[in-house]
């Protein structure tokens, strides 16, 4: 399996249903005006059967923290930074649940943020869970900011860490 970015010519977007109706307007109407604007990036995971076909979507971007939201130790160690990468969204397909592509898709989303943070340099990804995702995120080590249950992080180092 290989992500790739979204193509609105190529990609079927109408027919792309997570169940969370955000979710799904953003992929059909703003992510790739988004893109063209070099405001996020969104990847996606095609069906191998049918490559117009959506499994499932993650966008990238930038965003700046409040590190008074961390634990102390961390906000020690990053105090001259307040930039952090962002899984902005994160959606698969009703049809493709339960079948591991969501997992899939945040492994590959933080392997590009780890890539994207060796050539510039940030400590933390940021993730913004919808409701009631905040306990799949928690499974591959994120933690909630202290004022936002749905608002979670993870080091950099602790995602190097893992793919050692």
């Amino acid at each position: 399996m290989q992500s790739i970015q979204l193509d609105k010519k190529r990609h079927d977007r109408k027919n792309f249903d997570c169940g969370v109706e955000a979710l799904n307007n953003y992929l059909k109407l703003m992510a790739n005006q988004q893109s063209i604007k070099d405001n996020s990036r969104t990847y996606l995971l095609e069906d191998t059967k049918n490559s117009n076909q959506i499994i499932g979507f993650y966008t990238l971007t930038m965003v700046s923290i409040d590190l008074s939201s961390l634990p102390n130790n961390l906000q020690k160690r990053h105090q001259n930074n307040h930039s952090a990468g962002r899984i902005a969204r994160l959606a698969v397909d009703k049809r493709y649940a339960k079948k591991g592509f969501g997992a899939w898709l945040l492994v590959d989303a933080l392997k590009k943020l780890l890539m994207a943070s060796d050539t510039v340099g940030f400590p933390m990804i940021v993730v913004d869970a919808k409701e009631g995702a905040s306990t799949f995120y928690e499974q591959f080590g994120f933690s909630s900011f202290v004022d936002e249950e749905n608002k979670l992080f993870i080091s950099v180092a602790d995602v190097r860490a893992s793919f050692v």
